[in-house]
């Protein structure tokens, strides 16, 4: 009878089993596979396809019919314009704050915070590009702040993602201003904070609220959008450098 119910239960379930398309910032790639995970737990007749990608771009590729039924957003900036020309289902609502950090594949003395990449020894500093990144935006804001744009900007290697940053910050630049939450992936553990990456000052930019909306409607769609909301949500994202 056991086995009997299984195979039963097994068919139900491929039965009305469902793919959700999901377009996921970059930065939230650390993230967003534990993320998955446990909300496959919550809803094993549901299969989540992620698809990764600047926040800039995946806004294009939306707004020109690709088939994504809920995207997370590195900013607000993106889902407020999918809203506001109708795409959008929802409202945006922040669910994370992204914070920034300096990081270097070498040891580093960090005593000067972010007046480091005025040293002469760092030539190279991998930031991600502002017009298609939101962290981008928040890295110029740091550094006008901070009053050492103008003497760094010649240095700088673009990346049109923060994931992009962080592969030129590990082989292309002897130092990136990154999203905290990148250092939190398995590969970037073996990095140590105070020796090769230390916190930019959130006094000197505007911590990124990191929107999502609803572009499907559907019960699969509704149900993960929930789940990003909730309390197990949070204590992943935290987990991964997000601030709440």
């Amino acid at each position: 009878m056991k086995i009997v119910l299984a195979i039963l239960s097994f068919i139900f379930i491929n039965l009305h089993a469902q793919t959700i398309n999901i377009a996921v910032a970059a930065n939230v790639s650390y993230a967003i596979g534990e993320l998955k995970a446990e909300f496959v737990k919550m809803h094993p007749n549901i299969k989540v396809q992620v698809i990764l990608g600047s926040s800039g771009k995946l806004t294009a590729q939306i707004k020109n019919g690709a088939p994504f039924g809920l995207f997370m957003s590195a900013n607000m900036k993106y889902p407020e314009s999918l809203y506001k020309d109708k795409i959008a289902l929802s409202k945006p609502v922040v669910y994370a704050h992204g914070a920034l950090s300096l990081f270097s594949v070498h040891k580093q003395d960090f005593s000067d915070g972010i007046k480091i990449l005025k040293s002469k020894e760092i030539k190279r500093i991998a930031i991600a590009n502002p017009k298609t990144a939101p962290y981008g935006i928040a890295s110029f804001e740091a550094l006008k702040n901070a009053k050492i744009y103008e003497d760094i900007k010649q240095k700088f290697v673009y990346g049109e993602s923060i994931s992009k940053t962080v592969t030129y910050a590990v082989v292309a630049a002897d130092i990136g201003i990154v999203a905290t939450a990148s250092l939190y992936s398995p590969k970037m553990k073996k990095y140590k904070e105070g020796t090769n990456w230390v916190a930019v000052d959130s006094k000197l930019y505007t911590p990124t609220k990191q929107g999502i909306i609803l572009i499907k409607n559907s019960d699969a769609y509704k149900a993960f959008y929930d789940f990003i909301l909730s309390k197990k949500a949070k204590i992943i994202f935290k987990k991964y450098g997000y601030i709440l």
